[in-house]
């Protein structure tokens, strides 16, 4: 038989059962045969989610090395072994010591590949996540027969499916026919929707509606919380609502783009790889006459001499301006400086889990939340209720505070009716004993069992009390105790079920929209209990309830009256329930158990109306899923902070608008014209409209908002520039967790999904905790800065060092292996320590920075251009000083018997073999070692090991007292004196320490190419590096100067 399928999936909702069947090929009694199932599997695949294929190792490793500067190490590592190899080759030397240099470059670049691998493996989980809210197996139709537990993964599109309360849906599915009167299914984490969602068989007559709407399907992956149900299935695999998800998971994240640092630090490399070919180019062409010389005949050049001895040379000088220039400790500092933040963070609930997302935080300019269990606490509690007094027209109206299942968890306000009343009591009975939920203490949270608003009621009845005074002393001592498995006694409850049996339920149905029970009273007789809509029993209603517990028939201004109060609290964004009762039940007034002769009227629900008719009306309870106390202060710090807040949530609209009135996103009276829109209308927008609205200053609301619609408008921000927060906890907010900069799960009431989508968790589902991670950002951030700006300034001097060297024609002072050591070891613990600064008082009243605001600003290139020349000028004149001077401001420099030269033989080195007895005698070092040499001209290039040691200690010393300079970019020291942040001093001392191993340690001492200073030389070094401080103390005292004048110029 040839079955009428398409590729992609009909609307099933708005077809009629008989339709869908007809569609798909199948009967509701047999289901489909063995070999329809076959032939259907071949042409739909199994019913499971894709597995994606992971990048293989190769690829990941290779990737790591996609980085400029990564490659500039690269191929300086390539020539320094190549330079190694030849010159080991002439000079015979062949150790471990002529590979230093290529060898510890390469040793970074693989420890940074391992780091980068190790965190991309530890990337992709949420769709493995995914994977594990599928269902395992279902109860399916097959030749006739119902297989009980067949696989889930066999399902395919025509078979039919039962379902029971409990059952995880296995595919989205059409529900065909129901096997009890009502049907819930739990979808909160797929739709955001508080309340489970009540299902039916009637077509909804829309072909492109939201997946609130569509009331006749089930979804994979959610479950059924109230009765049972035969569902034919229309989708499987990829293809359902849950597949749907995983795909824009995956393409959310290759949409993933870098963190503002670190496109800043990719654009500083490009940068400085210009900057490096720049320098290393004008090295070549001042310098090219020591290795290419011609004569000029005629007009033209010729015997041109080339010598590869001076060329190798001044190739290793580029490779050494390479390893100048490149901040090879920044990465291991940034990631340490982030560890370190993600540490304070923990402590504060914040659990970051992507490194970089700490850095991010701090630039967030758009809070995108979820409503639902985010800024409201996801759990149904009765805020207030209303019966009548002693008139009809006369209400009187109670408020209770408590926004959990805790029945502790605040009271009744001005509570006085201890000895309750009869519309109390009525009201009291109706919530504890028409009601089949429960409630249980998971650890740290309340949680209800059965219908949230069901368990709110019956916490409302724990705060009402009962009304026989020798009981409730009893309850009030035994109260609420957490029994062995977890389940919570509710003593007042309990007494009222004690009292009043229930002997019948009459389940809800959408026609009368109500539930009742008959419970029999302690006098022995049959009273009917009646919970619903409020038109629904007002319409059934002859009678109402006054205070003293006399009936008036219900005339029309009482009437008003109470549905005037139903509309007040409608419009508070509450959801009503009304309460009624009867007592003369006729047939049903001795009704005691299914053996009655009416019991055959309690199994038609077509005859509940008329049981339920004639009732007398109690009252209206108003319940909602409340927001979070500290939203409020939370809103108010982000509008402070520049932040603006979002909100995008799968409830319905007034409920939606309601909550974000209530924490001040918007004021009472606001008109929400162009501010509150659902998902569908904000799609219906053309894109130049979408983006009118969402750059609109204020708060916004997205209602009914679906996956899709919560990723077009996060991607709708980002390209407008905004960096974007978006927090969630269903499985529906996966794909727009991934897609936003910094995705926020919450800890407690989120799908492991979400988490595994996101960047950071709230372990305390705390709002306000994200605005502290943001403070927290900020501020690491701003270290983050100072440390960055302090290397590059250390970076800055190294390479002009290197430059005068060249430029001078003078002997390198310092070699690649020294650089390396410097910008590795003894940069690193006072870079790392600036990330421990003290943050601003004022962090949080400041607006939040430009994704793309300058990490280095023109006047702070100044300056380190200014201190970098000083720091250039000072190793390399402690080196000229070595050589050519007896003496430095009463400093005796020739203790250790070197040879003083003049300053023209020092920058003519190179031609020191045509030297007419030029003689150098070998000197001692601390520790007694000499250094002599058998070649005169050795002076320069092997006696140059203490002019090289002076060098590198300068530059050592000047990066410690340049690290104070960071502290503050404009405060004086005297502001903010080094004690502020203690780490710092520690910081410097292990530097200095670092820094003395490697010169009193033999081995250490031979790898480095260093040897030991005296007491005097110490003092030197001490003496050229101190004034870095002063000079940088008054290009700050400029800074401020210029912006004092520039704000009195705005003044």
């Amino acid at each position: 038989m040839e079955v009428p399928m398409e590729e992609k999936p009909f609307p099933a909702w708005s077809w009629s059962v008989e339709e869908c069947l007809k569609e798909y090929g199948v009967k509701l009694e047999r289901g489909l045969s063995t070999f329809e199932v076959q032939r259907r599997r071949e042409k739909y695949g199994w019913n499971e989610l894709a597995k994606e294929k992971g990048k293989p190792l190769w690829q990941l490793v290779l990737e790591q090395f996609d980085d400029l500067l990564v490659k500039i190490l690269l191929i300086a590592a390539f020539i320094s072994f190549i330079l190694a190899y030849f010159h080991g080759g002439e000079t015979g030397e062949s150790g471990f010591e002529a590979y230093v240099e290529p060898l510890v470059i390469i040793l970074i670049l693989v420890l940074n590949a391992i780091v980068g691998v190790w965190q991309e493996n530890n990337a992709e989980k949420a769709l493995e996540a995914l994977k594990e809210l599928q269902c395992e197996s279902g109860k399916v139709l097959r030749d006739g027969n119902f297989v009980p537990d067949l696989p889930a993964r066999e399902l395919v599109p025509g078979d039919i499916v039962e379902l029971r309360v409990g059952d995880k849906v296995p595919a989205d599915m059409r529900v065909a026919a129901l096997k009890t009167s009502t049907l819930r299914a739990e979808q909160s984490s797929l739709t955001g929707e508080a309340m489970p969602v009540l299902k039916g068989t009637s077509p909804v007559f829309l072909d492109d509606c939201e997946l609130q709407a569509k009331e006749n399907m089930v979804f994979a992956g959610t479950t059924v919380v109230n009765g049972s149900c035969v569902c034919i299935v229309i989708t499987t695999g990829m293809n359902t609502e849950i597949g749907k998800i995983q795909k824009q998971i995956h393409e959310a994240s290759l949409e993933e783009s870098d963190t503002p640092l670190k496109k800043k630090l990719d654009e500083f490399g490009n940068r400085l790889t210009t900057a490096i070919g720049i320098v290393c180019l004008v090295v070549w062409i001042i310098n090219y006459k020591n290795f290419l010389s011609w004569d000029v005949v005629d007009g033209f050049p010729s015997n041109i001499k080339f010598s590869f001895q001076k060329c190798t040379y001044y190739f290793k000088i580029a490779v050494a301006l390479a390893v100048a220039a490149i901040p090879e400790g920044l990465p291991a500092v940034i990631t340490t400086c982030l560890a370190l933040g993600t540490r304070k963070m923990a402590q504060k609930n914040a659990i970051v889990r992507k490194l970089p997302s700490v850095e991010t935080l701090g630039c967030t300019t758009v809070i995108c939340s979820d409503k639902t269990g985010t800024l409201t606490t996801n759990q149904m509690s009765v805020t207030e209720f209303f019966t009548l007094g002693g008139r009809t027209n006369a209400s009187r109206v109670i408020r209770v505070e408590g926004t959990t299942y805790d029945p502790r968890d605040g009271g009744i306000i001005d509570w006085t009716c201890f000895n309750m009343d009869a519309n109390l009591q009525a009201m009291a009975e109706i919530c504890a004993v028409c009601n089949d939920a429960g409630i249980y203490f998971d650890g740290r949270l309340f949680r209800a069992t059965g219908l949230p608003t069901e368990a709110a009621l019956k916490v409302l009845v724990e705060k009402m009390g009962v009304p026989d005074t020798k009981s409730k002393n009893k309850i009030t001592n035994s109260q609420n105790m957490v029994e062995s498995n977890s389940t919570v006694k509710l003593g007042c409850c309990d007494w009222w079920n004690r009292r009043s049996k229930r002997v019948a339920t009459l389940e809800f149905d959408r026609v009368r929209k109500s539930m009742s029970v008959i419970v029999r009273e302690p006098d022995g007789e049959n009273r009917l209990l009646v919970k619903g809509a409020v038109e629904s029993l007002l319409e059934r209603s002859s009678h109402v309830q006054l205070a003293d517990g006399s009936l008036v028939p219900i005339d029309e201004q009482c009437r008003e009256l109470l549905l005037h109060r139903l509309m007040e609290m409608s419009s508070k964004g509450l959801r009503c329930l009304g309460f009624a009762y009867k007592d003369q039940l006729g047939e049903f007034s001795d009704y005691y158990a299914d053996t009655h002769p009416s019991h055959n009227k309690l199994l038609d629900p077509a005859c509940y109306s008329a049981i339920e008719s004639d009732l007398v009306f109690v009252g209206v309870v108003g319940l909602r899923d409340p927001p979070r106390e500290e939203v409020h202060k939370a809103i108010e710090d982000c509008k402070e902070a520049g932040i603006r807040v979002m909100v995008i949530t799968g409830d319905n609209k007034s409920t939606a608008e309601a909550i974000c009135r209530e924490i001040s996103l918007f004021s009472k009276d606001e008109d929400l014209k162009g501010q509150s829109l659902t998902g569908k209308e904000f799609m219906s927008l053309p894109p130049s409209e979408q983006v009118k609205m969402l750059l609109r200053p204020g708060g916004k609301v997205f209602s009914r908002a679906e996956p899709r619609h919560k990723q077009e408008i996060v991607r709708l921000l980002k390209d407008m520039g905004e960096i974007v927060a978006m927090t969630g906890d269903g499985v529906n907010d996966a794909p727009a967790l991934k897609l936003a900069d910094i995705g926020i799960a919450m800890g407690i009431t989120g799908t492991e999904v979400a988490k595994e989508a996101s960047d950071m968790v709230l372990a305390d589902d705390n709002f306000s905790t994200i605005v502290t991670a943001v403070a927290e950002g900020r501020a690491i951030y701003n270290n983050m800065k100072s440390f960055i700006r302090y290397m590059i300034s250390s970076n800055v001097g190294e390479v002009i060092s290197i430059f005068l060297t060249a430029a001078l024609g003078i002997p390198e002072c310092m070699i690649p292996v020294q650089l390396l050591w410097v910008n590795l070891v003894t940069d690193g613990p006072p870079a790392t320590a600036l990330g421990f600064n003290p943050a601003d008082v004022d962090i949080m009243r400041k607006p939040p920075r430009k994704s793309n605001d300058s990490l280095i600003s023109s006047w702070v290139l100044v300056r380190y251009l200014v201190i970098g020349s000083y720091v250039g000028i000072a190793t390399v004149g402690i080196f000229v000083l070595w050589y050519t001077q007896a003496s430095f401001l009463g400093i005796n420099l020739v203790g250790d018997g070197h040879t003083i030269i003049e300053l023209s033989q020092l920058l003519n080195w190179g031609e020191c073999h045509s030297w007419p007895n030029f003689t150098a005698t070998p000197f001692t070092v601390s520790g007694g070692r000499a250094i002599t040499f058998s070649n005169p001209c050795d002076y320069f290039s092997v006696g140059k090991v203490k002019a090289m040691t002076l060098s590198l200690s300068v530059l050592v010393a000047i990066e410690m007292f340049n690290s104070l300079n960071a502290l503050s970019e404009e405060n004086s020291l005297r502001k903010i004196p080094p004690w502020r942040n203690p780490w710092l001093m520690v910081a410097m001392s292990i530097s200095f320490g670092l820094h003395c191993l490697i010169l009193y340690t033999p081995f250490l001492a031979n790898v480095f190419g260093v040897v030991p200073l005296s007491l005097n030389e110490w003092f030197l070094v001490i003496l050229i590096s101190a004034p870095v401080i002063l000079i940088d103390e008054i290009l700050k005292l400029v800074a401020r100067n210029q912006r004092k004048v520039k704000k009195e110029k705005v003044a």
